[in-house]
């Protein structure tokens, strides 16, 4: 299913199937092509040191005993004060279904230029995704389709990473385009194109999310790019189009069925430009 590449019908090797976004040939050739200085660049983005400085221990408070030797119940000293480094982050909890995402009364209307905080990620198959309670999503069918976001750019931008990964579930695929994608001949064309050849597994060659980037943004439409890394080396981003219709965030598919018609994916030399947003 060519969801993420456009056709390659006529290319010079006669097939007639698509190859997806995550196999593009140019993307990962292109990967050789960007040299050492874009290799350094990934490496420190991905692999920087970026732990605390050291904290100075605190100074031991010595205790005072009475003339029998026994130690008295009274310190001599004000408490220590808790190490910053050792005080551990509640775990942020998974939404809960029925509220916030696309029933957040007047959610924030800024766009994310930092990653969003009281997210937690759950795989869809080998891919992390991100939920919000504020964001969404909000609601999930029988067949585990996650739908409701919230009516924002970072709605937007978490519809689009949700949609992303279930639609490349097999399992669900179908289900997703039904009720995930808006209507118009994209989805027509994606839908039948998904009968004759269904989404096969593995495609993603074990990318994962990296961050994501909001190109632009308007009530009823969002256009966010999402970066997907697949080793230190070689990232790669698409641009996906959401539009608000039904009261939700869908995506919106090209007349060939793709999310980039005959855009190449970007190769990325760094996240400079994106926010940095990953599960793992």
């Amino acid at each position: 299913m060519g969801l993420f590449s456009r056709s390659s019908g006529s290319d010079d090797d006669g097939g007639d199937e698509s190859t997806g976004f995550w196999q593009e040939r140019g993307f990962v050739a292109g990967a050789v092509i960007l040299g050492a200085v874009v290799i350094c660049a990934l490496l420190w983005v991905f692999t920087r040191d970026t732990t605390p400085e050291a904290q100075p221990s605190p100074t031991p408070v010595p205790t005072v005993t009475d003339p029998t030797g026994a130690p008295t119940e009274e310190p001599t000293g004000p408490p220590a004060t808790p190490d910053p480094t050792t005080t551990s982050t509640p775990t942020p909890k998974p939404p809960v279904l029925g509220s916030g995402g696309c029933k957040t009364a007047k959610p924030p209307q800024g766009i994310p230029r930092v990653a969003p905080v009281g997210v937690t990620w759950q795989f869809e198959g080998d891919l992390l995704f991100p939920l919000q309670q504020q964001a969404g999503p909000a609601a999930m069918d029988r067949n585990g389709v996650r739908s409701c976001f919230a009516h924002s750019p970072t709605g937007a931008v978490f519809a689009t990473f949700v949609l992303l990964a279930q639609i490349k579930n097999p399992a669900l695929t179908a289900d997703v385009l039904a009720t995930r994608i808006a209507p118009g001949p994209g989805r027509d064309a994606a839908v039948a194109q998904n009968r004759a050849t269904p989404t096969p597994r593995d495609e993603s060659r074990g990318g994962q999310f990296a961050g994501f980037k909001v190109v632009d943004y308007e009530p009823d439409r969002a256009i966010i790019s999402i970066a997907v890394r697949f080793d230190e080396r070689t990232v790669g981003a698409l641009p996906v189009t959401m539009v608000w219709t039904g009261k939700d965030w869908k995506g919106k598919l090209q007349a060939d069925g793709s999310f980039n018609g005959s855009t190449e994916p970007d190769l990325l030399g760094s996240l400079e430009s994106y926010v940095g947003f990953q599960g793992a």
